[in-house]
């Protein structure tokens, strides 16, 4: 083999080596790949903000108020991870009878993003109960009221 017909040979192979390379660096990310809190930052703190108390960036553009996730422990006198989880879920909440959802349904954006089959629902279910304990190792424990200083 000509030297030059041997050097585009060797430069063939590493460049397939190196976009097979890149190509699995580039691969699909799941549900399954996130933490609770990467969840939550990717999808949850443009509205309820980094620190889950209802400031994101968005917040301000919404006609409805962004409510605080670290005080749903104070406002229900526990943790509610059941009501929290379909919440969150969203496929279960009757608009008809409880107005109109201002949050998006994860459950259902989850699910088609998956791949909307059986796999899918188990990474949604997953997934979820990851964002739940998350948002329940974020409650606050100093539920005494805050009361301003009076300054003279």
């Amino acid at each position: 083999m000509p030297k030059s017909r041997t050097a585009r040979s060797v430069a063939a192979a590493l460049g397939g080596l190196w976009f097979a390379t890149a190509a699995s660096a580039f691969d699909a990310v799941t549900l399954d790949d996130y933490t609770g809190p990467e969840l939550f930052d990717r999808f949850c703190a443009s509205c309820h903000g980094s620190g889950a108390r209802g400031d994101g960036p968005v917040a301000r553009s919404l006609n409805t108020a962004v409510p605080d996730l670290t005080t749903i422990g104070l406002r229900y006198g526990e943790f509610p991870a059941a009501r929290i989880r379909d919440t969150i879920d969203g496929r279960g909440i009757d608009t008809a009878a409880h107005g109109t959802r201002t949050m998006p349904v994860w459950g259902y954006e989850f699910w088609v993003e998956e791949g909307a089959d059986i796999n899918a629902q188990t990474a949604v279910r997953n997934a979820i109960s990851r964002l739940v304990e998350h948002l329940r190792s974020v409650q606050r424990n100093d539920f005494a009221p805050r009361v301003p200083v009076a300054r003279n």
